[in-house]
């Protein structure tokens, strides 16, 4: 990837260096109470840094950023993040409106006071741990978000590094949408809440998965609207609930509810995991409420009108102003 000179962009005055870094990189090195965030002067006009050189790095990344730059190995031109170096009272927050990449090199990060990684952006965002690195991420207690590791969008995990989560207030990994994960080897080592906790579907493809010692659930999907999908064509705008195992080695232990919970379906077609079925609950055999005569309104999650003897499973039931999911079994 091509080099340039960068900028180092920070609200504190005297803070000047120049090296090169990549092409279409920001690069942010922890060290103790501060760090240091150095942006390629090819996207330096998207990209404002506000947290100047405090550990809890914040950063905006333009609406008008579309992309620049495309190359082989960064064939649609994001941002990408390049975090490492080491903070015991530190965060990475990110917003913005176009997919990036969240690369890991050698990251301990430790936010006591909110997540560790918090991304406010709502496209698809990759973190991608790099090959020979462990990194590290735990928050403090804090229930105003989801996870030590939370995202508003959507988060392929991939890479052949590793990346181990601990979350000390919720889950440790909160997506509001899907969540892939591919070739990583990646650590839940104790949640409050869930291990993995995210929206419209999951799906494991290769890598290795080990969540163990949770308040609730190892890992639990849920539908991110009233309304399913269903399995779409290379998951494309899939909104399911749905749980995918394809690949990989998934092991979860020391969960109080169950080692896989989902909205949807849960299929299991390869790969390999240390629970067996009955560790697994798809919608159909959740515990609940049921549904009685004097909810008004009670429809399945691909919209259609049910009567209220319903048959096992999920549905939206609206009641005056509000509408809400409930489950009979």
């Amino acid at each position: 990837m091509k080099k340039t000179l960068l900028t180092v962009i920070a609200l504190v005055a005297g803070l000047t260096s120049v090296s090169a870094v990549d092409d279409n990189t920001v690069e942010v090195t922890y060290n103790g109470s501060s760090a240091t965030i150095s942006v390629a002067s090819n996207i330096a006009s998207y990209v404002t840094v506000s947290s100047g050189t405090s550990s809890h790095v914040k950063i905006v990344q333009s609406a008008a950023f579309a992309g620049v730059d495309a190359t082989v190995d960064n064939e649609d031109g994001e941002i990408i993040y390049v975090l490492k170096g080491t903070s015991t009272d530190g965060e990475f927050y990110l917003d913005g409106s176009f997919k990036c990449t969240v690369e890991l090199n050698g990251l301990t990060l430790t936010n006591p006071s909110g997540p560790a990684i918090n991304i406010q952006n709502g496209k698809r965002i990759a973190v991608s741990a790099q090959k020979g690195t462990t990194n590290t991420l735990t928050d403090g207690a804090n229930e105003t978000y989801k996870g030590c590791y939370h995202c508003k969008g959507h988060t392929k995990f991939k890479g052949k590094g590793t990346l181990t989560v601990k979350g000390n207030s919720r889950h440790a990994i909160y997506s509001g949408e899907y969540i892939e994960v591919k070739n990583l080897t990646l650590n839940v080592t104790g949640a409050v809440k869930d291990g993995i906790h995210c929206q419209e579907y999951f799906l494991m493809e290769s890598g290795t998965v080990t969540i163990n010692s949770t308040g609730d659930d190892g890992l639990q999907v849920e539908l991110d609207g009233l309304t399913s999908t269903g399995t779409t064509t290379g998951h494309e705008d899939e909104d399911s609930g749905n749980f995918y195992m394809t690949g990989g080695t998934l092991n979860i232990t020391g969960y109080t509810g169950k080692a896989v919970k989902a909205d949807g379906l849960i299929s299991t077609t390869g790969g390999t995991r240390n629970f067996s079925a009955s560790d697994m609950e798809a919608y159909s055999g959740i515990d609940g409420v049921t549904v009685d005569a004097a909810e008004t309104i009670v429809s399945d999650l691909s919209g259609r009108r049910m009567g209220h003897s319903a048959r096992p499973g999920i549905y939206v039931v609206r009641q005056g102003g509000k509408t809400v999911k409930k489950v009979v079994r």
